[in-house]
């Protein structure tokens, strides 16, 4: 039951770090070119193992910063662990990442496709989820179209590239990102096996 409940838990306690946001788009355009290198000027990154950060919600991508710099404080063992990424963060401040956050979110991002020989078996996970192995369907927290939410902090995840997906499922599966909030991606994944990972990854690239 608490499980059920931790969602709307979740959107109540973040309410007022969404509307404290104070991001400049603007300002973060002109600080981005530090991050075109892998993510491209728009945020439409054309590397697969690099995700895209255009429309995805600020408040998410500043959140990433925040924990990207909180791994390099301490490093590795708290935040998110990323060395590449350590080199990155480690001259900006808070305002520069909500800064850079509100310009990628202002971005759209290009739509990806999704191979025919997964749409069964992801929409069927994705939107019912495995009750026999206890695991939850992706759209009770990230949504019928795979926007996610901004106040509750889950992040738009359709139209992201395959590659990443599966990578980002895998160190959740097996504890090297630990960033999620309560643990719940992590509880989620443990139970995915390599071909619902890859299944998944495919299936989200063009869900709309």
């Amino acid at each position: 039951m608490n499980k059920m409940l931790l969602p709307l838990t979740l959107i109540f306690g973040l309410i007022g770090t969404a509307q404290a946001f104070d991001g400049d788009a603007e300002a973060g355009k002109a600080k981005s070119a530090v991050c075109a290198a892998c993510h491209n000027a728009d945020g439409n990154s054309v590397v697969d193992m690099y995700p895209k950060l255009a429309g995805q919600h600020a408040t998410y991508l500043y959140k990433q910063l925040t924990n990207y710099k909180h791994g390099m404080a301490s490093a590795g063992k708290e935040g998110r662990n990323n060395s590449i990424m350590f080199g990155m963060v480690a001259a900006l401040s808070d305002q520069d990442m909500k800064d850079l956050s509100a310009y990628f979110a202002s971005q759209k991002m290009k739509s990806g496709t999704t191979p025919e020989n997964v749409i069964a078996r992801g929409e069927a996970l994705y939107r019912g989820g495995d009750a026999q192995r206890g695991i939850a369907a992706c759209i009770a927290c990230h949504g019928p179209r795979g926007s996610g939410a901004s106040l509750s902090g889950f992040p738009k995840i359709s139209f992201q590239h395959a590659n990443y997906l599966k990578t980002t499922l895998l160190e959740f599966r097996s504890g090297q990102r630990a960033n999620d909030m309560n643990g719940m991606m992590r509880d989620i994944a443990k139970k995915l096996t390599d071909e619902d990972i890859e299944v998944l990854s495919q299936y989200l690239g063009g869900l709309h």
